[in-house]
């Protein structure tokens, strides 16, 4: 079963939000529209996966206990035929290891219900501003290399030793490589949460990274835009 919600004046970004329950889909849907989304609905996973081949959507809100087809194989069957589209996992499943299975299907980010809509529309913003992404297992930006399967990142065929948070920041800059993220979108997107506008811990671990990636050769690939924030390119002056 599944039903189209239009919203109107026409809506910049298109969503497909696959859940079973009634309530939950009715309370994240009007939720969306309300904030000039527009949205799908789709209440099984079979309808859903039509749907996700079938239409371009900007993003993918997808539960996992589903009828007809579970989530975990739906999500492996979108990203089979669309490697890019933002996937978010909204289900009552919080153990360690349903997430990292879900994370290696190739989900974007995850919230366990009960959910306030406050925290899902963070997340569905950051994950908008992020846009479509590369999914490939190594990505290159002049002769920084970085594989997201072993987390290893090498320069110039070097390795390079980083922390987590370090690498978090590093994949998402290289992930957009070219693009400029402002101090926001890097902590939703690093850290997961808003600092209110306290920004300057992404200052410092920018500084952290130039010193591992950029202090010991000569083409700087890590540039401050300023009053912007940061991006990656090759050969970018700081």
């Amino acid at each position: 079963m599944l039903r189209k919600l239009q919203v109107r004046q026409g809506p910049i970004m298109r969503m497909l939000l696959v859940e079973d329950e009634a309530k939950v889909s009715s309370f994240v849907a009007r939720g969306l529209m309300a904030e000039r989304y527009a949205v799908d609905v789709a209440r099984d996973g079979q309808s859903g996966l039509e749907l996700a081949n079938t239409y371009h959507y900007d993003l993918v809100i997808l539960d996992l206990m589903l009828p007809v087809m579970d989530g975990t194989e739906v999500l492996r069957r979108i990203r089979h035929k669309n490697s890019t589209v933002p996937v978010l996992i909204l289900t009552a499943r919080d153990a360690v290891s349903d997430k990292v299975g879900n994370f290696e299907a190739g989900a974007d980010d995850y919230l366990t219900k009960p959910f306030a809509f406050a925290e899902l529309l963070v997340r569905v913003k950051a994950l908008l501003r992020r846009g479509p992404v590369s999914r490939s297992s190594t990505v290159r930006v002049d002769d920084l290399e970085l594989d997201r399967l072993s987390q290893q990142v090498k320069r110039g065929g070097k390795r390079i030793d980083l922390t987590s948070k370090e690498y978090a920041l590093l994949e998402y800059l290289m992930s957009n490589a070219g693009r400029v993220l402002s101090r926001t979108m890097i902590i939703e997107h690093v850290w997961d949460q808003s600092f209110d506008g306290i920004t300057n811990i992404v200052d410092v671990y920018v500084r952290h990274l130039r010193n591992k990636v950029d202090d010991s050769h000569q083409r700087k690939l890590i540039r401050t835009v300023r009053g912007v924030g940061y991006t990656i390119s090759d050969g970018a002056q700081s």
